[in-house]
């Protein structure tokens, strides 16, 4: 079930990277961002899950909170803390130009 949320998430994500590119620059733009955020999410991924079979069993925490469920959430937190920082950093360069 938190499997499913998170990629629910990441699906809604996408939609609105493109929505939001495809209407500022070209459906172009849109494409490019959601493979982006494609690209960012595979990888992510892996090394998500590299660092976790370092720390735990493939049980995880029970039926719910596996190691791919508990690597997915590790997943969102890191992406979380990018995309904010991505966000922040393009709001100041607009407010400093």
């Amino acid at each position: 079930m938190i499997t499913l949320f998170i990629f629910y998430i990441h699906v809604i994500a996408a939609v609105v990277i493109f929505t939001k590119r495809w209407q500022e620059e070209s459906w172009k733009d849109g494409l490019l961002g959601v493979g982006f955020l494609a690209l960012i999410f595979s990888v992510g991924w892996s090394i998500s899950t590299f660092i976790l079979k370092l720390f735990m069993g493939e049980r995880g925490f029970g039926v719910w909170f596996d190691r791919d469920a508990l690597s997915l959430v590790l997943l969102l937190i890191m992406e979380a803390i990018f995309f904010s920082y991505q966000m922040r950093r393009k709001k100041r360069k607009i407010q400093a130009a």
